[in-house]
């Protein structure tokens, strides 16, 4: 489906993204790992548009990807992007419309995603007014308007308590049980492992892994990831 191949990006004389190659087929489930800094939200900005690479293309289905192509991609970015002012159902209709939904069937859509998440009741509030699980949720519901293909999740879990966590969790479960593929980070290594088909470990701007997850070895993740960034340390 969508296919990372060669990027490279600077920043100044800063090198962020340094010959970047990795995949996400259909209905596969990636999780991205790496320490701060790494090249983790980087990557994702250049697969959504929103930076332009230095070198090397992304594709979406064998073809440079386009705008229309990125319309079936679910973005949930790190820095969350809700109007905080803005009653929920009136959010999620506005970014269904921006997916393409038409505005006499947004509502529906959105307040079908409410349903889902849990939160109906909630419809008629705004984002500020809501837990910082619950805006999750909705920042989640945003990035499933117009019934995308693909998710990129920069962080989904940032700053969720356990509950909160086994909570979207399920969500992606179910979302990804449907045939949608995603790409997400995060720094929870155990996720990784739950939910995770492959992991893409990147440090420094650099792939050092791309590989199955074995969901009968729990733990083993941890200890790959944590001797791959010894290896690149000693190795600089």
């Amino acid at each position: 489906m969508l296919h990372i191949e060669h990027v490279v990006r600077r920043f100044g004389e800063r090198v962020a993204l340094n010959d970047v190659s990795f995949s996400i087929g259909e209905t596969e489930v990636v999780g991205f790992v790496g320490r701060n800094g790494a090249g983790k939200t980087t990557t994702m900005r250049v697969i959504m548009g929103l930076l332009q690479a230095d070198e090397g293309r992304v594709l979406w289905n064998g073809s440079p990807i386009t705008d229309a192509n990125r319309q079936r991609i679910g973005y949930m970015p790190e820095e969350r992007g809700l109007y905080p002012k803005m009653r929920c159902a009136d959010q999620l209709a506005y970014f269904a419309q921006l997916a393409g939904v038409t505005r006499k069937d947004s509502q529906r859509h959105a307040e079908e995603l409410l349903e889902s998440f849990g939160l109906s009741s909630r419809s008629q509030d705004t984002v500020d007014k809501l837990s910082l699980g619950n805006q999750q949720r909705i920042q989640l519901a945003a990035a499933l308007v117009g019934s995308p293909q693909l998710l990129v999740l920069d962080e989904p879990f940032s700053g969720l308590d356990p509950v909160g966590v086994d909570a979207l969790s399920a969500m992606l479960k179910q979302r990804t049980s449907t045939g949608v593929g995603m790409l997400f980070s995060s720094h929870q290594l155990e996720l990784l492992e739950q939910l995770a088909d492959r992991v893409v470990i990147i440090d420094k701007g650099v792939i050092l892994a791309d590989e199955q997850v074995d969901p009968t070895n729990r733990g083993a993740l941890g200890i790959r990831y944590r001797a791959l960034i010894a290896e690149a340390e000693q190795a600089q």
